[in-house]
């Protein structure tokens, strides 16, 4: 072969390079070294100089190149029109958003708009720094977000407590010998609340080290499987255990706050108040033996270092403020906060509780106007949301847009609020799919993909286990004329705008922009580190373990930790329900969730490497539950609760415990209209089609997800269920 055209080909060859980044689809933010060729992602694995992941990493970050590159993903703005969607320039559709918008409020005032943003939203500092802007702008009370069905009570525990909602201890995995995990599964999260990927590593070093892992949970999930030893508790019992282990402590004399002491108002009112709850007392109704809540309280207040950490399973029942309240409790009077080992805060180098990109949140200065549920922020319970929009009268949501959200599947009682996005007058959705909620709009506006713009962990640096800072800068450049999720809603903004001073803001931080805003930020931290200096390290810097801080950071009116507040300690006689709970007719299993590596809510489902492999939308059962009922492994089963029915197949295994079923959440790939060929193809079953929005914790009206009254039987071949 002629030299010269040897030359052509090696020319001809795409360029191949390796960039550093941060994976931005949960908070472990993992990171990444991944491999690009010319336009193509062609490698993703961890990067194992991360200071903080250290190679770790799970398959959706491997499937981060997938999502980039799906052709499924929108790339321009479309609107609905009697032909179908078609395409719609971006300075036309903002005219639109905001014409309509202007319009309905102007008519019917301006509540009558709400807003949704999805869970992406907050892994996205772009979005954070230019949302409360929007919201503003927008002026209604009616938003919503996934808050109100996930951490909602480690919020509101936190601004109670501690004084401002972002003040929320994390556990110091590096340095503790013993963690109590309730509800949660850190394994197969890759932390939640906790920013803490490589959790097994970290597990295993504090093993080597002599110390215990011990989970309660309704399942024996990957975690528990894990751990060195596994406590069954029956679903939404778990106040009940926590009230009891409390018990314990006083009862035993082993409290021992330490120097939190002098700072701290109300342990002798949370002694007296748990003083019913004894281990022996609660035993049955939480199928937990006295003996082993005893011992789970000794091990703890007796560890060189310990710490309780609560999840998911706790937030999403009807006691989620009752359950993390205690856990804070218990990590108080047992001297495991703010100290080394225990549950401490971080320091990170910015941020957004200090400079006040988070402000403080309070509870109930406001309620929904139907069912008059509390406001936390500017934010209403997320169960209220198709109430708002199918009740008539002033105030009724007649206009909709959603961020990254896809509420059809991921708020109680799915298909009532479909129904109820069907008879809106207009609705926007800023999604980057045609989903199960978005296939409802008038105009969908797509953003850039994940690897189209830069990343920078704003809020969850707060709960990282290790004080961290790292910047990424985008991996692609964006297609000409296209727009990031922050450039939407600046441009939303600019156009709602109201009064000289919200224009003037919306103006310059729009010509600003997130990365000079983030800078700017960074300068003030308490850490030194510029953007200068973190956009020079390919891998970020390690700003050491956490030192104790929580007196300084108290904001409280009184810079005390508030251990009993009277709500709280007001709800405990709620717990007397728990002693003999009643059930539905013929409702006698109790449905929990379950989380799935391969899966990250209701939205990676569009991809074939996530999506291969077995079924994993399956209904777990306990064999003796099984047999009594005539089920079998891969029978297929109708699950009915008091709000609807869903048709799964079964999956018979003791990893649950009797009484008790479990089936994944974000499921349900249904219907016409969907632009999603992968997902469509297994499409799985929504189980938000058996949850009631009527169920909610009464003191912050978190959705009630976990503990759902359900039947189950057998369906005969060719019978439809009822």
């Amino acid at each position: 072969m002629p030299l010269s055209n040897a030359s052509e080909l090696v020319a001809d060859q795409p360029t191949k390079r390796v960039v550093h980044h941060s994976c931005p689809l949960c908070e472990a933010s993992c990171g990444l070294q991944i491999t690009v060729e010319g336009d193509r992602v062609t490698g993703i694995r961890g990067d194992s100089e991360d200071p903080l992941s250290r190679g770790a990493i799970c398959p959706k970050g491997v499937a981060l190149g997938d999502l980039h590159h799906d052709p499924d993903r929108l790339r321009e703005p479309i609107r609905r029109t009697e032909s179908g969607w078609e395409p719609i320039g971006w300075t036309e559709a903002l005219d639109l958003v905001a014409s309509r918008f202007r319009s309905i409020q102007a008519t019917h005032g301006p509540d009558a708009v709400a807003f949704y943003r999805g869970n992406p939203t907050s892994h996205n500092f772009e979005v954070l720094l230019f949302l409360s802007d929007f919201v503003a702008a927008l002026g209604s009370r009616n938003n919503y977000s996934p808050i109100s069905m996930d951490v909602l009570p480690h919020l509101v525990v936190a601004s109670s407590v501690y004084g401002h909602q972002g003040l929320m201890p994390v556990p110091d995995l590096d340095r503790t010998r013993f963690m109590l995990v309730l509800g949660g599964n850190p394994l197969v999260s890759q932390s939640s609340m906790m920013r803490t990927p490589g959790f097994r590593q970290r597990i295993t070093a504090m093993q080597g080290r002599g110390g215990r892992l011990v989970v309660v949970d309704p399942r024996r999930t990957e975690t528990a499987k894990f751990a060195d030893q596994h406590v069954f508790v029956r679903p939404g019992t778990d106040a009940l255990l926590l009230a009891a282990m409390l018990h314990v402590i006083f009862d035993e004399g082993l409290a021992k706050p330490g120097r939190l002491a002098e700072f701290t108002d109300g342990l002798d009112a949370v002694e007296q108040a748990v003083r019913p709850w004894s281990p022996q007392r609660v035993a049955e109704a939480t199928s937990v033996p006295a003996a082993t809540i005893q011992s789970l309280a000794r091990e703890l207040a007796s560890a060189e270092s310990g710490l309780v950490y609560g999840r998911m399973g706790l937030s999403v029942q009807a006691y989620g403020v009752m359950c993390n309240w205690l856990i804070n409790v218990l990590n108080l009077v047992t001297g495991n906060l703010d100290r080394p080992g225990g549950v401490m805060l971080p320091a990170p180098a910015l941020d957004p509780v200090e400079n006040g990109i988070l402000p403080k949140w309070t509870l109930g200065q406001w309620t929904s106007r139907v069912r008059g549920l509390p406001n936390f922020g500017h934010e209403l319970p997320v169960a209220t949301f198709a109430d708002e929009i199918l009740t008539p009268g002033p105030g009724q949501i007649r206009a909709l847009m959603t961020l990254a959200g896809n509420p059809v599947l991921t708020t109680p009682d799915g298909p009532r609020l479909e129904r109820a996005i069907g008879q809106l007058d207009f609705f926007v959705s800023v999604d980057c799919y045609i989903n199960e909620t978005s296939r409802h709009a008038d105009l969908i506006l797509p953003p850039v993909s994940a690897l189209e713009h830069d990343h920078y962990d704003l809020f969850y640096n707060r709960l990282a286990v290790r004080n961290v800072a790292k910047w990424s800068p985008r991996v692609f450049d964006p297609p000409p004329g296209a727009l990031d999720d922050w450039q939407i809603l600046n441009g939303l903004t600019r156009r709602l705008a109201r009064g000289p001073k919200q224009k003037i803001s919306a103006f310059l931080k729009g010509r600003i922009g997130p990365r000079r805003i983030l800078a700017l930020g960074l300068r003030r931290g308490r850490s030194g580190i510029t953007l200068k200096q973190l956009e020079a390290s390919e891998h970020g810097f390690d700003l050491g373990p956490h030192e104790p801080s929580l007196p300084e950071l108290l904001q409280t009116p009184d810079r005390r930790i508030a251990a009993a507040p009277p709500a709280f300690l007001e709800d405990l006689s709620r717990l007397e329900a728990l002693l003999e709970p009643e059930s539905p007719d013929g409702m006698d299993l109790l449905l929990i969730g379950r989380r799935e590596l391969r899966s990250n809510n209701s939205w990676m489902h569009n991809l074939p490497r996530l999506m291969k492999g077995r079924a994993r939308c399956t209904l777990l059962v306990h064999p003796d539950d099984a047999e009594v009922r005539g089920l079998t492994d891969g029978a297929t089963a109708c699950v009915r609760s008091s709000r609807g029915e869903v048709v799964v197949p079964v999956e018979v295994s003791d990893e649950v415990m009797h009484g008790v079923v479990s089936l994944p959440h974000g499921y349900g790939h249904v219907g016409g209209g969907l632009r999603l060929s992968v997902a469509s193809e297994r499409p799985g079953v929504n189980a938000n089609a058996l949850t009631d929005p009527e169920k909610t914790d009464p003191i912050a009206g978190t959705a009630v997800l976990n503990g759902i009254p359900v039947s189950v039987s057998p369906v005969v071949a060719n019978e439809a269920p009822r």
